[in-house]
């Protein structure tokens, strides 16, 4: 199965100029944990999530209503292609230990997201394949569950 049959089309994206407050206020107002930055050909230049505006502004102190996003952003962005087999795309979400997978065309244009969760919910993929890679994203362990 490819990754084109179970990814989020409906992307929400920002500019490196939005600000940490528009992120957040984006992420509220669509439950999503993850806003992909895109110049303005839709191309990603980088990546916010609700954790990093936990620990890149509000732990330094930073105005989130005039910080950029680009002050705050993952530039080093993993990404596939919609062409992509499902079983690759966790390969590559586990090698970079990453839960969220921005999905771009052969223009490198953001047209989609890919999440643990949608691997969850796709009915072709093995749980225990999911089950490891979230384990190897998360470094979890039976050992240390309590």
């Amino acid at each position: 199965m490819k990754i084109k049959d179970c990814m989020e089309s409906n992307v929400y994206y920002l500019k490196p100029e939005n600000t940490i407050q528009d992120c957040a206020q984006m992420m509220s107002n669509n439950h999503i944990g993850c806003v992909p930055i895109c110049d303005d050909n839709k191309k990603i230049v980088g990546l916010v999530t609700d954790r990093d505006i936990i620990l890149r502004s509000i732990a330094w102190d930073k105005n989130i209503k005039t910080t950029p996003l680009s002050e705050i952003m993952t530039t080093n962005v993993c990404y596939c292609n919609s062409n992509l087999e499902i079983c690759e795309a966790q390969e590559l979400m586990s090698k970079n230990k990453v839960r969220r997978l921005p999905i771009v065309n052969d223009n490198k244009e953001i047209i989609g997201i890919i999440t643990l969760g949608d691997l969850a919910k796709n009915n072709n993929t093995n749980n225990n394949e999911v089950y490891y890679l979230f384990e190897t994203i998360c470094k979890c362990n039976d050992k240390n569950a309590e």
